[in-house]
């Protein structure tokens, strides 16, 4: 397959690495690697991977030409969802990029010619009976095409989203409100929640136009409708690399009118919350996490995000649970103890952890984002041994996973892995480096490399209470203390930031010795320019 390249000024060095065809399953070329002499974390971390290797299978019995293997849920979960199987292919792509392609093209390739995208895919056959619908599909399509220079992915994003997005317009908007309405419990993948207590899990004769007869129904959705917002705003990126102004212009226009509706109909700036709107037009007035999943499509302003985030997100009566976050307020009614297998009634999620970047980021809380990660990776090192630790959820108040059901479940490994770099690895993006630093944090030596091209590798030496930063194997900075540095390719700091629970002192040397102490608060994120003498 001969495909031109799609590359982003931001990105472009990302894509110069080389690409294995998609015909045959290339063996695993990771561009991280993580070594540590805490032989525990590093078990864990090595029982991370293999389960994700475990969970890397094909699907028999699906229809039509699919790309495989691909990476499914795991656990008992034997096959890939629309609302998080792409999302867990991007955050696997700097181990498996041709997995986090499939996991992508799986859906588009299983399109019915109405748009409608496939709500799942398990051996045997694919689902058409809700939407299930989380993380949009075009907005890591449009990410990891940004990462890895896939031309054939965007153009392919592009149309299959627009699709998805006309049918969604078509079949989803039976009240002409402008937002998409949710008929049933799957299509927001709230298994067991007291949020959709008494309706149906799925929509009638496995249909999702049909809207099952029930007075509640159908619902305006605030998080069905941020996902439209998020796809809209990632076709019209799309549409701009693809050097159609016209078409962005009104991707634009239609994602700020879902976005004016949802703030409008669908926010109760009383108490700061955001809820379902039943078709008698009264709230669902239940908080729970579908809060956070606005958060994460950016539908919020800052002023309003900081307001939810003190009384709903960071209250620790309320979501700021000792582990968080649960996926219902721990001080609303319906909170379901004790905890049972498959609960969106209260559990933490590991779903919800690995998608707290998205938004936790954004609205600059990175050390808000660690204290939950450092929180999770503690609980998973806590686990017993083997993929036994990767489970689907935990008790909020004590850490503890429940153990009915299987183990081996994929985006609990992806958590720990995609945390472990977050808090002390390096990561790369936007033309930048980001440097988490943490000595001590995985073991006392640890060391992080990143391959940025096939020319280009960054690096992480830690040892006892310091940090030595390299790009190939040449002495950027060593650093004591906890904080995030952003970096150019040539070690100039343009950005810092406080990423530790409290005030955090650190000194960064150079190496002609020349030393800056930083002072940061937690969250605080500074703009600074210091140069290298070379």
């Amino acid at each position: 397959m001969n495909r031109r390249k799609f590359v982003t000024g931001s990105l472009a060095a990302a894509a110069l690495l080389p690409r294995a065809s998609h015909a045959e399953a290339p063996p695993v070329d990771s561009d991280i690697s993580f070594t540590t002499s805490d032989a525990h974390y590093q078990a864990r971390y090595q029982s991370a991977l293999d389960t994700l290797a475990a969970n890397t299978v094909e699907l028999a019995g699906v229809p039509g030409p699919v790309p495989s293997p691909v990476l499914i849920e795991g656990s008992e979960y034997r096959g890939i969802w629309l609302e998080c199987a792409p999302h867990e292919g991007l955050v696997y792509s700097l181990i498996r990029r041709d997995i986090a392609h499939n996991n992508h093209m799986a859906f588009f390739k299983l399109q019915r010619e109405d748009g409608q995208i496939p709500c799942n895919m398990r051996s045997g056959g694919i689902g058409l009976s809700q939407i299930q619908m989380v993380v949009p599909i075009a907005a890591t399509a449009l990410e990891l095409a940004q990462q890895t220079g896939d031309e054939e992915l965007l153009t392919t994003a592009y149309e299959s989203c627009s699709r998805w997005d006309a049918w969604l317009r078509k079949y989803r908007d039976t009240r002409k409100t402008g937002l998409c309405e949710g008929f049933c419990i799957w299509d927001t993948g709230h298994d067991n929640s007291p949020r959709w207590a008494g309706m149906p899990n799925a929509c009638p004769n496995g249909d999702a136009r049909k809207c099952p007869p029930n007075p509640s129904l159908p619902r305006l959705c605030p998080d069905l409708s941020a996902t439209v917002y998020g796809g809209r705003m990632a076709l019209a990126a799309m549409a701009n690399a693809l050097h159609k102004p016209a078409d962005a212009e009104k991707w634009e226009t239609d994602a700020g009118s879902i976005r004016k509706t949802i703030l409008d109909r669908l926010c109760d700036p009383t108490i700061a919350c955001f809820y379902d709107l039943d078709a008698q037009n009264k709230f669902v007035r239940i908080r729970g996490d579908l809060l956070t999943r606005v958060l994460g499509e950016h539908v919020v302003d800052q002023q309003l995000f900081d307001t939810i985030y003190q009384r709903q997100i960071h209250n620790p009566k309320s979501f700021w649970a000792p582990y968080p976050l649960p996926s219902i307020a721990l001080d609303d009614p319906t909170f379901v103890r004790p905890i049972p297998r498959n609960s969106w009634g209260g559990a933490s999620q590991a779903l919800t952890a690995l998608r707290a970047p998205r938004w936790m980021e954004y609205y600059n809380k990175p050390a808000d984002l660690a204290h939950l990660m450092q929180q999770w990776v503690a609980a998973l090192l806590h686990a017993p041994d083997g993929i036994q630790a990767f489970r689907q959820q935990m008790d909020p108040m004590t850490g503890e996973f429940t153990q009915s059901g299987s183990p081996g479940y994929s985006p609990a490994a992806l958590a720990f892995i995609d945390s472990t770099w977050r808090l002390a690895g390096v990561r790369y993006a936007r033309n930048t480096f980001e440097w988490n630093i943490r000595p001590g944090f995985a073991g006392p030596n640890a060391i992080f490399r990143l391959r940025v091209s096939p020319i280009e590798i960054a690096e992480i030496r830690y040892s006892g209470n310091r940090a030595e930063l390299y790009i190939n194997n040449q002495l950027l900075h060593r650093v004591t203390g906890t904080l995030r540095l952003k970096t150019r390719h040539d070690g100039s700091i343009i950005e810092q930031a406080g990423i530790a629970d409290t005030q955090s002192t650190a000194m960064v040397e150079s190496p002609d010795g020349k030393q800056e102490p930083f002072r940061l608060d937690p969250n605080q994120v500074i703009g600074f320019l210091m140069r290298l003498n070379r």
